[in-house]
């Protein structure tokens, strides 16, 4: 990420240590929500390998769907939303049998889970239901009960909708923006306009020594850095600082021990009250081993300090996941028992092309939680809990490098399938439309509306 003025943010200038998944303590987006709604499994929008039946009582509607005894056979429904939120799905269902009958759930496209398995009912003329909890999108939806073995699924009357809660956004989310060059929008107006809450502010360099300021020479309280953020809290939001990015010069390296860099990383903490702190370690910082061990020691002595604040490291990738840099940071932090809440990668600038972005994020991001599960023996969801991505929107650094808002898509149902701890980009500053005279740190250089990319990652509640 950049630090300094202007050059076009070579690959880190961005995504900072990715996000949380904390507890949402924020309020929730205004919108308006759903009322229950019944679709009917005879009148699906598709069946495939099953029967309209009425040989059994008690259905609703004109009859149920009958799966047969094999793996394979669905139900789909279109579902519509009025706003984006997750809603309660309640499928009613009878299962004569004495075994429980499993199926695989999907909405769009993304695997709800391990897999659903609906329980015997005492007979084939008595229902249940089985409610489950999904992420809808505003508008269409597509909900699907597919039979996943020989005995095949229950027979299924029809899906009901409850009460839809919008999403809101939270950590996890929280977007980089700059207030030091690329035009910045006022993030209460990025807040109205997208329902986000929280903002990853970048950056915190050192003043010239082991001392922080923002972009290495803006006061770090009482400017307007400050007047921002006090406006962020006005407006029910909150704030991730990162430190470090591609350009100045790194806390990390002017501060020549673990605890003169913890002290650094405390005076911000102290400062403006954090819950959460971003190192986003790159260049210089991130190519020296005894830097990267400082930084390790430090982030243990800012939680031993502070209960429960969350750290984040982010760093670049590349298509199969962290390089051997990456891979010797998770293990030195494993080793020297730093618990850290999220590694983050930045998926961009390696090469991508221009059509597969958000299939290579979801490639980098699994050879990620490779690294992560070998070095901390976390449980697959627990691994998951713990990484997150940083992208970038639009035209990257790299030549012919292009990340549309298809891919950010992509992404958005990887981090729904598996519960990513942070699902972010850097950055709100780019999330336009380029005009004459924009440079690339201020659009995306792309055709787009304003806030395109945010929107998406906004769906995500952590």
């Amino acid at each position: 990420m950049h630090a300094a003025a202007p050059p076009r943010r070579t690959w880190a200038i961005l995504v900072a240590v990715c996000g949380l998944l904390l507890p949402l303590i924020i309020t929730s987006m205004p919108t308006a929500r759903a009322a229950a709604t019944r679709y009917e499994a005879e009148s699906a929008a598709s069946i495939s390998g099953s029967t309209v039946d009425t040989n059994h009582t008690g259905y609703s509607g004109t009859g149920f769907v009958n799966t047969p005894n094999a793996s394979g056979a669905w139900v789909e429904w279109t579902v519509n939303a009025d706003d984006a939120g997750t809603a309660t799905l309640g499928i009613r269902y009878s299962n004569g049998t004495t075994a429980d009958r499993p199926v695989t759930i999907t909405v769009n496209g993304s695997t709800l889970g391990t897999g659903t398995a609906f329980a015997a009912t005492a007979n084939w003329d008595t229902w249940a239901t089985k409610n489950i909890t999904a992420t809808l999108k505003a508008g269409s939806n597509t909900v699907r009960v597919t039979a996943t073995t020989a005995g095949g699924a229950p027979n299924l009357d029809y899906l009901e909708t409850g009460t839809s809660v919008p999403v809101t956004p939270g950590m996890a989310v929280a977007p980089y923006e700059y207030f030091g060059w690329g035009n910045p929008p006022s993030p209460t107006a990025v807040m109205a306009a997208t329902g986000v809450k929280w903002f990853t502010l970048a950056f915190i360099l050192s003043d010239g020594g082991c001392n922080p300021a923002w972009d290495g020479s803006r006061p770090l309280t009482g400017g307007d850095d400050q007047a921002k953020i006090n406006a962020i809290r006005s407006a029910g939001g909150d704030i991730i600082i990162s430190f470090g990015g591609w350009s100045g010069a790194k806390l990390g390296e002017k501060c020549t021990s673990a605890s003169a860099l913890a002290g650094a990383y405390q005076k911000v903490i102290n400062a403006y009250r954090l819950k959460v702190i971003d190192i986003d370690i790159e260049n210089t910082e991130w190519e020296n081993a005894t830097v990267r061990q400082r930084v390790v020691d430090a982030l243990k002595i800012v939680k031993q300090n502070n209960p429960g604040i969350k750290t984040i490291v982010t760093f670049g990738t590349t298509t199969s996941g962290p390089d051997s840099t990456g891979v010797d940071m998770i293990n030195r932090a494993a080793g020297s028992g730093l618990a850290n809440d999220i590694w983050c990668i930045m998926p961009f600038d390696f090469g991508g092309g221009s059509t597969n972005m958000g299939t290579l994020t979801t490639q980098a991001m699994e050879g990620l939680k490779a690294k992560v599960k070998a070095a901390y023996g976390y449980s697959d969801a627990a691994t998951y809990a713990h990484i997150g991505l940083s992208s970038m929107n639009g035209k990257t650094d790299v030549a012919g490098e292009l990340v549309r808002i298809q891919d950010f898509q992509t992404m958005l149902a990887y981090a729904q399938q598996h519960r990513i701890a942070r699902l972010t980009y850097w950055s709100v500053n780019r999330d336009r439309a380029c005009g004459s005279g924009s440079d690339g740190d201020s659009c995306s250089g792309v055709p787009q509306q304003p806030y395109d990319f945010l929107k998406v990652f906004a769906r995500y509640a952590g």
